[in-house]
């Protein structure tokens, strides 16, 4: 096991730049999480780390060696693909044995070590069978013991379960977090999924358009986003981002007021009319189900309109628009809530969630 190490590296296909400075240290053991969308260069920084690419510049060290110019196979890291990369004229046992048969390990070694994870794995009973008898799921699990066969100081995984159904995405979610706690291996986790950089990683690094956003633990980047972009992509339904105008102790957005904390005042000393996008998480927003809604100019209520209505079980999700302004809101509301389509609804804001970010560089002002 080891600790990775990037410093200010850089990937660059002949003039299109791929990753920007990237610099960040995983230590020994620790599980981190690459997230970002599509094409924001997250698996360029794995198949570096790997040596699949080659940094244009800046240093890579893993347990601090310095790996720029030692190839791939002398890394001594285990990678583990989205299409899961197994071997369809082996079975199970030979596809895990096979990285430790190209190192010459001794038969009897690589026996014993096949067994083992093969029972950590729960695939004692698939040993004998190809990879077109298995599941999904299954494939994944012996995709991961290939890997942890090898016993690696790193461990790179990029998309594991993009292949998987929803439930068995989840319930391998739990066995790789499981997994990670018994090995105690160092991890680096690639996903666009925003609830598997959540649930899985000790810390989450957020990448757009090939550079850093963000790093830190996850309930941390979720209650402190570093910028309009990391709030609307961890959070599941997003953040609701709302153009606002500043006027006298309020917000303006759209043709209605919302009140301006103290706290936003003393801290921000806004200007009449500067502009501001506002933030505000669903579950932060509740429905009036009063008559006597207040009807002053600065007040925390919002009217919007229902478009479409999502029961979800425990809870139903309302997506609706701001009239005047066509800016979605989305609401997490009670699941006997009786709303449907073309609803006018009245939301209460709670102020103490407010968020506030700059309209053109989108950096959280705060809190």
């Amino acid at each position: 096991m080891a600790n990775v190490r990037l410093e200010g590296i850089k990937r660059r296909f002949n003039n299109v730049s791929a990753i920007e400075d990237i610099s960040f240290e995983v230590p020994d053991g620790q599980f981190w999480v690459l997230v970002g969308p599509s094409g924001c260069g997250k698996s360029t920084v794995l198949r570096t780390i790997a040596g699949l690419e080659s940094a244009t510049e800046g240093n890579l060290y893993i347990g601090d060696v310095l790996v720029n110019n030692i190839p791939a196979r002398h890394r001594d890291v285990a990678m583990v693909f989205q299409n899961y990369a197994l071997y369809p004229h082996m079975t199970v046992a030979e596809n895990i044995a096979f990285g430790l048969q190209m190192r010459k390990v001794e038969a009897k070694i690589i026996r014993e070590r096949v067994q083992v994870v093969a029972q950590s794995l729960a695939l004692e009973h698939l040993l004998d069978r190809k990879p077109k008898q298995l599941s999904g799921g299954q494939q994944q699990r012996v995709a991961l013991g290939r890997a942890i066969a090898r016993q690696p100081q790193v461990f790179l995984l990029d998309e594991p379960l993009s292949n998987l159904d929803a439930q068995l995405r989840d319930d391998t979610r739990v066995e790789l977090k499981q997994l990670h706690q018994k090995l105690g291996i160092t991890t680096i986790y690639v996903t666009h999924d925003q609830t598997e950089a959540m649930t899985l990683g000790d810390r989450i690094v957020v990448l757009e358009r090939g550079r850093i956003q963000q790093i830190g633990a996850p309930g941390s980047i979720y209650a402190k986003p570093a910028n309009r972009m990391v709030a609307t992509f961890l959070g599941n339904p997003a953040m609701n981002i709302m153009p606002a105008t500043y006027r006298p102790k309020s917000f303006q957005v759209g043709e209605q007021y919302i009140e301006c904390p103290i706290a936003v005042r003393e801290k921000l000393q806004p200007q009449e009319g500067q502009k501001f996008n506002l933030g505000i998480r669903s579950e932060n927003m509740y429905i009036n189900t009063t008559d006597n809604d207040v009807e002053t100019l600065y007040t925390t209520s919002l009217q919007v309109i229902a478009n479409v209505i999502e029961p979800l079980g425990r809870e139903t999700l309302i997506r609706s628009e701001i009239a005047d302004l066509g800016v979605q809101i989305n609401v997490q509301a009670d699941r006997n809530i009786q709303a449907h389509s073309g609803d006018r609804i009245s939301l209460a804001l709670d102020l103490d969630q407010l968020f506030v970010f700059d309209s053109n560089t989108g950096i959280r002002l705060y809190p």
